[in-house]
């Protein structure tokens, strides 16, 4: 069998679902919209980027097409936590929104592997860090450091560096 070691970049709906959880869990007692889990998770895998702390995710050239796939991966990890009893969908004035559950915080704490334990701490910075901003504010800073990325990217490609 083979085995991976590392996540893959386009992570399937339970990893997506475990990265909002844990987002979730740090976030509480606050529940977050749809649009926020996204642009939280985006800081989260590359808090790096964002002067926190080491990314859980390697920068990869594949990164482009995250932004394209993230917002419906990140919907259907929440419909699987939501069907373990993990995650609560709650009105809001705009639609509703996503919050931790009774269950999540012990499931949470109960994660011991190294990718998990980095990913506590990750999805604690972020919420702390970007909680006193509106979620178009977070948008404008992820697509900044998307932007930043790119270009970076384009100029090693350019100089050689790359294929």
């Amino acid at each position: 069998m083979n085995h991976k070691k590392h996540p893959e970049p386009f992570n399937s709906p339970f990893e997506t679902g475990i990265r909002s959880l844990a987002i979730l869990v740090a976030a509480f007692p606050e529940s977050y919209d749809l649009q926020r889990l996204v642009e939280m998770d985006y800081l989260v895998v590359h808090s790096g980027d964002a002067d926190g702390p080491d990314s859980l995710h390697a920068p990869l050239p594949m990164r482009a097409g995250e932004l394209l796939v993230r917002h419906g991966l990140i919907e259907k990890g929440l419909m699987l936590m939501m069907s373990r009893g993990l995650v609560q969908r709650v009105s809001a004035s705009d639609g509703f929104n996503y919050l931790a559950g009774e269950l999540a915080a012990p499931f949470i704490s109960s994660l011991t592997t190294e990718y998990s334990c980095r990913l506590k701490v990750c999805a604690e910075w972020a919420t702390g860090e970007f909680k006193n901003l509106s979620t178009q504010e977070i948008r404008n800073i992820t697509h900044r450091l998307f932007q930043q990325w790119s270009s970076q990217f384009q100029s090693i490609q350019s100089s050689g560096g790359g294929e």
